[in-house]
Order: structure tokens, then sequence, then C-alpha cells
């Protein structure tokens, strides 16, 4: 199993539309996704007191090479293009060494 972490780290001005992120683009990363070993994809929202990330997302993928697919895909290019319809926030990519 390898992991995949999108992170949306908060500054003063960030909005950040939870259930666009949950109905539209979370089903649109997935369906991307899927063909490259997309396994599961968990979402955590910050608890009520400040925290330093409007949100995140931690995809599983089967393997490293399944990540690497997956990012160069050119399915990707639509996931990325559609981040400005949910948050002004530039979207941190990080990959676990699982």
């Amino acid at each position: 199993m390898a992991t995949l972490t999108v992170s949306y780290p908060l500054a003063a001005g960030s909005t950040f539309d939870r259930d666009y992120y949950l109905s539209t683009h979370l089903p649109l990363a997935q369906a991307a996704w899927g063909e490259f070993g997309l396994q599961s994809a968990e979402v955590l929202f910050p608890a009520a007191a400040p925290q330093p990330l409007a949100g995140m997302v931690i995809l599983r993928f089967a393997d490293q090479t399944g990540i690497d697919a997956a990012l160069a895909s050119p399915m990707t290019r639509e996931v990325i293009s559609d981040v400005p319809n949910f948050t002004n926030i530039a979207p941190v990519i990080f990959r676990a060494d699982d």
C-alpha cells in the first residue's frame, strides 16, 4: 500500500467549500485515479478549535507505481483545474514512503 496526502493550509482570507469538495471534487479524483490503483480516500476536516489546515485527504493506492501513473495521467489536469471551484488555497501534496 502507498499513501498520498493532499492538505490545504489555512491563511488569512482562505476559503474552502466542504460541500463542493465532498460532493464534486472527491468523486472526480476517485474516478480519475481508480484505474491506477486508488483503493480508498479518507477526508479529514479540523475540529472547532483553530487548526493549521482547512482539510486534508489521505489517498491509499496499491503501490507507488500507481501514484506515479495517477499523477502523470491527463485526468490529473482536470482534478487540479477543479481546485479553484472549492478553495483559494494551494494544495500541498505529500507522498509517504509506506
